[in-house]
C-alpha cells in the first residue's frame, strides 16, 4: 500500500513504500550524511538497475512477494485452505517458480497459463484450478492429463463438454459450478463479475440442476463449489455476502447427496494504489474472519485467488524522463514508457502513484503539475494527468509504482515497441527474468 508522510523538509516527500521499496540515503546502513534519498529494491537501488538494464523496467521484490503471501496464510491458518494465486495478474515463470517454491497453488485461465505453471512447476499441477467460461476441448484435456485439482465449470455446455473429454482420456474431473451470486461489488465495471448481467457463471438459483446433471455423468466428479465477484474490491462486505449464498448452497447440495469438499472463494481483494489504507496483514486478517465465518460447520477446504493483492505492491515500472515541454501553460513530461507497457490508466483511468526515483533536498526544488504521457502516438497514452509531484530533469528516472500486477501481462508490442525487461530482486541478489525484447523479433513469425 502506498503510504506518503510529510517530512522536517518541505522540498521533498517521503514515500514509505511495503517491504521491498524503500527509500534510503545512499544505501541501508551508510553512515554517509546529505545523500539524497534514492528508491531501493530490498537492498538495491533502482538507478543502478536502470544504468545497466536501461529502461523502461519492470523490477519486482521477491520479499515484498514473500511476505504479501505469508500475510495471507497467517490469516487463513485456522481453516483448511490452498492459495492458489491468480496466474493472470503476471504471469512470469520465474514468479509462478518462486510462489511454487513456497507451497503456492495456482487459478489458470488458459492452457497457456497451465503450460506456464507447468514450466515453473509440474508438480503443482495437483493444485491448480482452471477457470474461466470459454475452456476449448484442447485445453480441458491438457488439464486432466495434467492431472489439475479441480474445474470451475462455467456453463452447461461447458459441463456437457468436459464431460466428453473426461471419457475421451478416460481420466475423472473433478469439478466445480461457477455460481453468479448477483452480489453488487464497487469496482470497476470491467472487472466486476459477480451480476447476472455479467458472462460469468451460472444463476445460483440453477445450480441444484447443473449439479445433478454432472452427476450423472461417469467421468465427472462433483467436488466443490467456485464463486468470483471481480477486482480490486476495497469493501470486505460484498464478499461475507457472497460466502454466505455459497455456503447455503453448499447445504442444499449436500442434502442433494453431492459431494462438497471444496469452496472455492475465488480472489478480488483491493490494493491501495492511493492512500494510507490498512496495514496488509490487517486488511487480510478482517478478510479472512468475514469469508470464513458464514463457512463454519460445513468442513470444507477452502480455495483462494489472490492475484494482484499479492504481486501489484511488489512491482514498479521505472521509466526515463525524455522530454519536458509546455503548451500554453499545460507543462508534460514526456517518459520512455508507454502505454503498451502499462495500459491500467489509459483502460481503467487508474491511478499509479508516480516517485522521482531520487529525491532533492534542495530548498529552491518546487512540486509541479504536469501530465505524465509516453512516445505512442494515442492521446490515451499517459499515466496521470494534472498530477502535483517533485520537479524533475530530463534524463531523470521516475518510478510508477504497484505495478506488478496487470502491468507485464497485459503489455502489448503496439506502435512496434519491445516490451521491457523484468528483474527479480531478492536482497542483495538480481536476476534477469525476462530479457528486453529486439526490434526484429517482433517481426519474425510474419510472412
Amino acid at each position: 500500500m502506498t503510504r506518503r508522510n510529510e517530512v522536517t523538509e518541505p522540498s521533498w516527500v517521503y514515500y514509505e513504500r511495503p517491504p521491498g521499496f524503500v527509500f534510503h540515503e545512499h544505501g541501508k546502513g551508510s553512515s554517509r550524511r546529505g545523500e539524497k534519498p534514492e528508491l531501493h529494491c530490498d537492498d538495491v537501488p533502482l538507478t543502478k538497475l536502470a544504468e545497466r538494464y536501461g529502461t523502461p523496467l519492470y523490477v519486482y521484490s521477491a520479499t515484498a512477494i514473500r511476505e504479501r503471501l505469508a500475510a495471507f496464510e497467517t490469516a487463513f491458518r485456522s481453516v483448511p485452505h490452498t492459495i492458489c494465486y491468480s496466474v493472470k495478474a503476471n504471469s512470469n515463470v520465474s514468479i509462478l517458480r518462486l510462489l511454487a517454491r513456497q507451497g503456492c497453488g495456482f487459478d489458470v485461465v488458459s492452457g497457456g497459463e497451465l503450460e506456464r505453471v507447468l514450466a515453473a512447476d509440474r508438480r503443482a499441477a495437483k493444485k491448480v484450478v482452471f477457470s474461466g467460461v470459454g475452456k476449448s476441448r484442447a485445453e480441458m484435456t491438457a488439464a486432466l492429463k495434467a492431472g489439475i485439482l479441480l474445474f470451475n465449470v462455467e456453463s452447461e455446455s461447458e459441463l456437457c463438454a468436459l464431460a466428453e473429454c473426461a471419457a475421451r482420456v478416460r481420466k475423472d474431473a473433478r469439478v466445480a459450478l461457477r455460481v453468479n451470486p448477483d452480489v453488487a461489488a464497487d469496482t470497476h465495471p470491467y472487472i466486476s463479475t459477480g451480476l447476472d448481467k455479467h458472462k460469468f457463471g451460472v444463476p445460483i438459483a440453477n445450480a441444484r440442476a447443473l449439479y445433478a446433471n454432472a452427476a450423472g455423468a461417469r467421468y465427472l466428479k462433483v467436488a466443490g463449489v467456485s464463486v468470483h465477484i471481480g477486482s480490486q474490491i476495497a469493501d470486505i462486505a460484498p464478499f461475507a455476502e457472497t460466502v454466505s449464498r455459497v455456503a447455503d448452497l453448499v447445504s442444499e447440495l449436500r442434502a442433494d447427496g453431492h459431494g462438497v469438499d471444496y469452496v472455492d472463494i475465488g480472489g478480488g481483494l483491493a490494493i491501495a494504489y492511493q492512500g494510507m489504507g490498512l496495514a496488509f496483514a490487517d486488511y487480510v486478517a478482517e478478510y479472512a474472519r468475514a469469508v470464513t465465518k458464514p463457512l463454519r460447520g460445513l468442513n470444507v477446504h477452502l480455495l483462494l485467488e489472490p492475484g494482484r493483492a499479492i504481486v501489484g505492491p511488489a512491482g514498479v515500472l521505472v521509466t526515463s524522463v525524455l522530454y519536458k515541454k509546455e503548451n500554453d501553460g499545460k507543462r508534460f513530461l514526456v517518459v520512455d514508457a508507454a502505454m503498451n507497457d502499462l495500459i491500467r490508466p489509459a483502460l481503467y483511468d487508474a491511478y499509479h502513484e508516480i516517485v522521482p526515483v531520487v529525491l532533492s533536498r534542495s530548498p529552491a526544488a518546487k512540486n509541479e503539475t504536469v501530465d505524465v504521457v509516453g512516445p505512442v502516438c494515442e492521446s490515451g497514452d499517459f499515466f496521470a494527468r494534472d498530477r502535483e509531484m517533485p520537479g524533475v530533469e530530463e534524463g531523470d528516472l521516475l518510478a510508477i509504482l504497484d505495478a506488478g500486477a496487470y502491468g507485464m501481462a497485459l503489455a502489448s508490442n503496439y506502435n512496434t515497441r519491445p516490451r521491457p525487461a523484468e528483474l527479480l530482486v531478492s536482497g542483495k541478489s538480481v536476476k534477469i527474468i525476462r530479457r528486453r525484447e529486439r526490434v526484429r523479433e517482433l517481426y519474425a513469425a510474419e510472412l
